[in-house]
């Protein structure tokens, strides 16, 4: 942390919270299950002061979450500060399903919590820990502004809060100061001399590049050749469908979790990534669901945008978002389940070559140059514009069980935030050897969220299917039917890696 008492959001950063309306609100979140036999209560609920004093311990390793917003005067742009007014009790809360509280009870109770924007006069994030849930079990909703952590920073902020250990004593909070706010003046007068220090380096770097013209060159055609990738990619507005509409402000979520081993082992034996065999679900699922709908129906194609990780091995553990995005399309006119999948890893195999991530990473990083109000303009602009229809992310979780306390993590869920005109959100997250899907869509948008879910089990198990007999042999092939013939339950349950969100 910054001695001068404040530290600036990238610009990246701040486009979450330009993205912010009345209706879209931009936390990402986590609904964690848990058993609840090491936090039970005498009275049969879960001790939320011990849950309180871990995370108290936690905060020095997180000095962003006793931060909250301010703004640069005349050139609006935002900072972290100190709260001075911090309230750990306002943050960490507690709520309740009627017990025995089903999976169907806990999901709304989540899409409520999820409804609700947090409030900026305070540090971005909440914690809630629900209880009454059936089988002896809680759950645990995180919720944290995308500002503030992109899907990777919040794999490693899940790290600092759970451990491996079940046995883990977080010892005592340790006293916290909380620095002065700097005044307008003072400000304004570091942010001239940032400027100033800028245009300084971006000097310094174009003297080199004179120097060694050669290198120049390259790097200069590998920078144009990013750009142009994503220019050509985001240029047409992207087909619309039944939930690409206004947003409003009500939400459902919906959750799947499969077999990690299973999903891999369609990519091995079919010829695609991890990544390539998600995107030809959601791409089965899709024709699946739009083919119901007369309006929707026939699309050749359909533009999602893929959040790609650029964070470097030296900035593991830093909060803020290091995130760039491929923009590609879906062939939802290909009726073929493995052609598709060979599509779609034409297409991901192309994009890792334009490095058309960079291209995003290279806008993200000029847009340093520009001012928050700027920036709003910007965000404007990009919003009504419309480039893709949904976001499909993946992001590589820990392969081993977390614990809180004792309490094993049996389940994780991510939520995404959804954008203006996006009343579906795909995210997926992998914990423990199973894939967790995380639904998130509009109240009005899609009425059968719960269809949708189906339509990508009844896809994979396409993909699925094909594979099988590729791996194994006649005899196995007839024990493993028994054994997996469904590689989907819904809402069942060192260093990891984190190179990519898909």
């Amino acid at each position: 942390m910054g001695a001068r008492g404040y530290e600036r959001l990238s610009r990246l950063d701040e486009t979450f919270l330009a993205f912010e309306t009345p209706t879209t609100h931009m936390h990402v979140a986590l609904t964690a299950v848990f058993e609840a036999d090491s936090l039970r209560t005498a009275e049969g609920g879960v001790d939320l002061g011990r849950v309180r004093r871990l995370i108290a311990s936690r905060l020095p390793l997180i000095p962003r979450y006793r931060q909250r917003l301010a703004r640069i005067p005349m050139v609006n742009d935002a900072i972290w500060v100190d709260d001075e007014r911090f309230d750990l009790r306002y943050h960490v809360r507690n709520a309740s399903l009627p017990r025995p509280g089903s999976r169907g009870q806990l999901r709304r109770r989540c899409a409520e919590i999820l409804e609700r924007p947090l409030n900026r006069s305070r540090p971005l994030w909440e914690i809630w820990v629900i209880e009454g849930l059936s089988e002896n079990r809680f759950a645990l909703l995180a919720k944290v502004h995308h500002c503030m952590v992109d899907g990777v920073g919040g794999v490693e902020l899940l790290a600092t809060l759970l451990s491996v250990d079940p046995q883990d004593d977080p010892g005592e909070p340790e006293p916290w100061q909380p620095r002065p706010v700097p005044e307008d003046a003072r400000l304004l007068r570091d942010e001239a001399l940032r400027r100033v220090r800028r245009f300084a380096g971006l000097g310094r770097r174009l003297g080199t590049a004179l120097g060694a013209p050669r290198q120049s060159r390259e790097e200069l055609g590998t920078r144009v050749s990013a750009l142009w990738s994503l220019a050509t990619s985001s240029l047409r507005r992207s087909s619309r469908v039944s939930f690409n509409g206004a947003v409003g402000p009500h939400r459902r979520i919906a959750w799947q979790a499969w077999d990690l081993e299973q999903v891999k082992l369609v990519g091995r034996q079919l010829g695609g990534t991890l990544n390539d065999v998600v995107l030809a679900t959601v791409t089965g699922a899709l024709r699946r669901y739009l083919g119901r709908r007369p309006l929707d129906s026939p699309l050749r194609s359909l533009k999602v945008a893929v959040p790609v990780n650029v964070r470097a091995a030296d900035e593991r553990g830093q909060l803020g978002n290091r995130a760039s995005v491929w923009i590609l399309s879906l062939p939802l006119d290909t009726p073929e389940p493995l052609l598709r999948l060979r599509q779609l890893h034409e297409t991901t195999t192309r994009l890792k070559r334009s490095q058309q991530a960079r291209g995003a990473d290279l806008l993200a990083r000029a847009a340093e140059f520009t001012s928050g109000n700027m920036l709003q303009v910007g965000v404007r602009l990009l919003s009504s514009a419309s480039p893709y229809s949904l976001i499909v992310t993946n992001v590589p979780g820990p392969p081993v069980p977390l614990h809180l306390l004792g309490a094993r993590m049996l389940e994780a869920y991510p939520h995404l935030p959804l954008f203006e005109n996006q009343g579906l959100g795909v995210a997926l997250f992998s914990y423990a050897g199973r894939l967790h899907w995380g639904l998130t869509a509009d109240w009005d948008l899609m009425p059968d969220l719960d269809g949708f879910a189906d339509d990508l089990g009844a896809a994979f198990s396409e993909l699925h299917d094909l594979a099988r007999p590729i791996q194994l042999s006649d005899g196995e092939a007839e024990r493993g039917h028994a054994e997996s013939a469904t590689p989907i339950s819904k809402g069942s349950h060192s260093r990891w890696s984190s190179s990519v969100a898909l």
